[in-house]
């Protein structure tokens, strides 16, 4: 608990310093939080809701989503033994940090601490900025409960290969796919990092928002095309509700005209993710 508030807090003196705090001696707190909540629950169902808005480029891409997880895919199981006979060789206290920061209840402290930190002092970048990463959470963590479920897929522990999948199946030996706590983690990283303009401090971020899914691996809870899918997921969840909050806030903590852009590439020898700035 201590480490939370340690990180509450560090956070929020990081994004206040520099900026001028939005002080408004008209409107309350509460119009503030009510209109925000608001915002939280506009964002989480404009995010469900764009899919059936997806045009060409859009389904384009999510075809490649589908292309890259399914190459990953053939090799979960020389992946997943590489990473499970490696994890002795990694500190004790990262293996830890990944387990705790990527459950849901620490998650949540930490993004509730950041929004509570600019409602507190009617700030309205570090309120949207709460705002985006509650929002992305929310989307993201219910859409990785509907499908852990539907998928059934068989975790690396249970010894019973990729291939075993149970739909339905009440078992939490088959809630593999995706990850939840790559989700969480990476969600959070890629909001805060987008607050952010300098390329090694994003990216910084972004490895340490990494490291609860590399985790589950270590631990076999999860195999890569698993891990993989629930970051992409992660982007274009974030991604989407910031378009959203742009329209009902006027102030961003990032808001230079270049922003970070995610491209997939696949080619004959090549598959990746790729980031421009």
């Amino acid at each position: 608990m201590k480490r939370l508030l340690t990180l509450i807090a560090l956070f929020g003196f990081l994004f206040t310093q520099g900026q001028d705090a939005q002080i408004d001696t008209v409107e309350t707190r509460w119009d503030m939080f009510t209109y925000d909540a608001g915002n939280m629950f506009k964002g989480v169902g404009h995010s469900y809701i764009q899919p059936l808005r997806w045009k060409g480029k859009q389904w384009a891409q999510f075809g490649g989503l589908v292309a890259g997880t399914s190459i990953i895919y053939l090799s979960d199981e020389e992946t997943s033994r590489f990473m499970q006979a490696n994890r002795e060789g990694v500190p004790k206290f990262i293996r830890q940090y990944g387990e705790f920061y990527g459950n849901p209840e620490n998650n949540y402290l930490v993004t509730s601490g950041v929004y509570l930190v600019g409602l507190a002092t009617k700030n309205e970048k570090l309120r949207r900025t709460g705002v985006l990463l509650i929002a992305s959470a929310t989307s993201s963590g219910l859409l990785q409960q509907v499908l852990k479920s539907v998928a059934g897929r068989a975790r690396p522990i249970a010894e019973l290969g990729k291939d075993t999948f149970s739909p339905f199946e009440k078992s939490r030996n088959f809630h593999s796919f995706p990850s939840g706590h790559a989700l969480m983690a990476f969600t959070n990283a890629y909001a805060i990092g987008k607050q952010f303009k300098n390329p090694w401090v994003k990216a910084g971020i972004y490895t340490v928002g990494a490291v609860p899914g590399i985790s589950r691996l270590w631990d076999g809870q999860h195999w890569l095309s698993d891990v993989v899918f629930s970051w992409v997921l992660s982007i274009a969840t974030v991604e989407c509700i910031d378009r959203y909050l742009d329209k009902k806030y006027a102030q961003k903590y990032n808001s230079q005209a270049k922003q970070v852009s995610w491209n997939l590439n696949f080619g004959p020898g090549t598959l990746g993710v790729s980031m421009n700035f």
